[in-house]
């Protein structure tokens, strides 16, 4: 079954690749000699596996940059060139002159390609603090406030790397927070450029008097013991939770769980067994499920990330429709729940439809 699925997956994607390579050279032929076709085929190929290529050769910057760019322009021709050839379709019923229509589109088509991975590299890359004010009926700190700044998905990389760590840190610093919370994929599939980058020694720097503490998600992985990846994370002054319960300050209790994708994954009611009730209880969980067993339980507010908000729409309507909470801020009686569009980005570096953002949580408490 999995190998009829990726038979299936490599077909459709060839096809794409070669609709979009045709629409290429269905511009570019008139004004170019036909000895470049074979050259512009040697491209478009590269281009097309390269993201491949860059899972083949693990630590290839060159190939992990060039892969993720394609994917940005992939996705967006994918969009862009079935309406424009629907728009050409229907100039043949007019008098317009077909190749200089045919001319214009293209042309139209490449600005409309800049400006939205110039449109979505700002989106990626310039994040905002959204803010949300929550209220539990349980006794917290003495001063009965507490601030919780969250951020989920950096999948620190190859383009995700040192300057965005740097502005992250920032950010935080300057809310500051009494906690920070990181509800899972923290690095992207390669635990390479989070050393060679120094992201842990920039991630250090983060100032919090609770501390600072983290989950695991579907990307937190590489070829390597798990315990390698979760010490070099702790290195960076975090502690990481991995199907664990953690008392922090001021009675808060913590509870960090395995992504949802691992089957050794505990049971939530396992894990919380011994909580104290009366005390709050935050959950990190990199993905938004389980919501109504996490009610059952107790847990006053979960913290997640994992859907990047689609990234790119339409995707949002997906997950929209996947997610009971997809983004944003969802209450189920006690239990406040938050998920975060993410702080980086998976693949393409660029986000259209959504925005990379830090998450500010002011919670009161009543009891």
């Amino acid at each position: 079954m999995f190998i009829a699925v990726g038979i299936a997956f490599v077909i459709i994607y060839a096809l794409i690749v070669f609709y979009i390579g045709w629409s290429g050279w269905s511009w570019m032929r008139p004004s170019v000699s036909r000895r470049f076709r074979w050259f512009y085929i040697a491209i478009v190929a590269f281009l097309a596996s390269s993201f491949i290529l860059a899972r083949v050769f693990p630590g290839s910057a060159i190939l992990n940059v060039i892969g993720s760019y394609w994917l940005a322009m992939f996705s967006l021709l994918l969009l862009l060139l079935p309406i424009v050839h629907l728009i050409l379709w229907l100039t043949r019923l007019t008098s317009l002159p077909r190749h200089a229509v045919q001319k214009i589109a293209g042309a139209v088509t490449l600005v409309l390609l800049a400006t939205l991975i110039g449109y979505g590299s700002y989106n990626a890359y310039s994040p905002v603090v959204r803010t949300y004010e929550i209220e539990l009926d349980k006794k917290g700190p003495e001063s009965g406030k507490l601030n919780i700044v969250m951020a989920s998905d950096m999948h620190f990389g190859y383009l995700s790397g040192k300057r965005h760590a740097q502005r992250m840190v920032e950010e935080i610093n300057a809310l500051k927070p009494d906690i920070v919370l990181f509800p899972g994929d923290i690095i992207d599939d390669d635990i390479v450029p989070y050393k060679e980058k120094g992201i842990g020694e920039i991630l250090a720097q983060i100032e919090a008097p609770y501390g600072v503490y983290a989950s695991l998600g579907n990307h937190d992985k590489f070829n390597g013991e798990m315990q390698e990846l979760i010490e070099l994370l702790e290195e960076s002054g975090m502690q990481v939770l991995y199907d664990e319960t953690v008392e922090a300050a001021e009675g808060l209790t913590l509870v960090g769980r395995k992504d949802y994708s691992d089957k050794s994954r505990t049971d939530l009611a396992s894990l919380t067994a011994d909580v104290d009730q009366d005390k709050p209880i935050i959950l990190l969980d990199h993905q938004p499920r389980e919501f109504e067993i996490a009610q059952e339980l107790g847990i006053d507010l979960v913290v997640s990330g994992h859907t990047h908000r689609g990234q790119i729409a339409p995707a949002n309507l997906i997950t929209k429709q996947i997610y009971e909470n997809d983004w944003g801020y969802l209450r189920k009686e006690q239990l406040h729940t938050i998920v975060s569009s993410g702080y980086g980005f998976w693949g393409p570096p660029i986000r259209i439809g959504s925005r990379a953002e830090i998450v500010l949580i002011q919670a009161s408490f009543n009891g």
